[in-house]
């Protein structure tokens, strides 16, 4: 009884810290998508930058959502994983939405380097010229991607449901072990191919961004101009470095959590899930307060909140 107390407490644990992260998360993404979403029938159309914006709003939200469930269901009603279909469908799911927020962050960085960025190259120019016009194309390539991640978890999950309960019947946890490997390991290869592409998508575009500005500083540097736009590029440099390191951290926890997703009990597992759940929170903020117009909004709308509850 006092193990099962313990195992109780900890899960409790965990699902009320990874409660108040995703309500966070998911507050600030709906924020982001509701500016838009307002814009957007105001304006009848959207830039680029805000499309992907909102899509990552979207994606980051239903991530949230979907990962709370499944954290909540695990911890409190394991037993549930048992019934047909259940594990199934929240592994597509898991699988589509992380893919697509994958994507749709090197998205960003992407239409931020071509954006920002000035190298002297036919293919940079072209892209330069007609970013607007590939975004959607982007997107929709995302969402496809994604989908050909997620199609083979179904059925992949649903073959790890029946070694198990197969394994379990028989009393053999080596059959288990052995069957286990055989069919997730291919999965978790192709998973982690396909989250991999995403990263270093993204990794490669802040790298040129950073170049880029780095080059344009020393270049003002030498040409004596005003320190106030030297001090803006070294401002831009640090946060794209702050994104590469968070992110790098990020992708890390998430492919770790892969790896060892068995080892729920692990510490070290829980600080992998804490960190997943907080960086969409907090890279969405980061992008709420770099972004003058949303960061406005904000601001007008919290007042308002405030005398709400008050």
């Amino acid at each position: 009884p006092q193990e099962k107390f313990n195992v109780n407490s900890y899960d409790i644990i965990v699902v009320a810290v990874i409660t108040v992260q995703t309500c966070a998360g998911m507050l600030i993404n709906a924020f982001i998508v509701a500016v838009h979403c307002i814009a957007w029938m105001k304006k009848k159309n959207l830039t680029s930058s805000e499309k992907i914006l909102m899509f990552l709003g979207c994606s980051r939200f239903c991530l949230l959502c979907i990962t709370w469930v499944h954290t909540f269901l695990s911890r409190i009603y394991p037993e549930l994983f048992y019934v047909n279909t259940v594990p199934e469908i929240l592994s597509v799911l898991l699988s589509f939405l992380i893919s697509s927020n994958l994507w749709a962050s090197a998205c960003l960085c992407v239409f931020y380097c071509v954006k920002i960025a000035n190298f002297r190259h036919v293919f940079f120019n072209y892209l330069k010229v007609n970013i607007d016009r590939i975004v959607p194309w982007l997107l929709l390539g995302s969402l496809f991607l994604s989908l050909l991640i997620c199609i083979p978890s179904y059925e992949i999950t649903h073959k790890m449901l029946c070694n198990y309960l197969n394994a379990t019947f028989i009393g053999s946890s080596w059959m288990l072990n052995v069957k286990a490997d055989d069919v997730v390991l291919p999965f978790f290869f192709a998973s982690g191919f396909g989250f991999s592409m995403a990263f270093m998508t993204l990794i490669l575009s802040a790298l040129l961004l950073l170049f880029s500005l780095w080059r344009h500083k020393r270049n003002m540097q030498t040409s004596s101009l005003k320190n106030l736009s030297v001090e803006a590029h070294v401002k831009a440099m640090k946060a794209i470095m702050y994104y590469f390191f968070t992110y790098s951290i990020y992708f890390t926890c998430l492919i770790f959590s892969m790896l060892y997703s068995a080892q729920s009990k692990n510490p070290l597992m829980f600080l992998c899930l804490v960190f997943q759940y907080a960086f969409p929170a907090v890279h969405s903020l980061i992008l709420i307060f770099g972004n003058p117009q949303l960061e406005k909004i904000l601001l007008r709308t919290l007042p308002c909140v405030k005398c709400k509850v008050c």
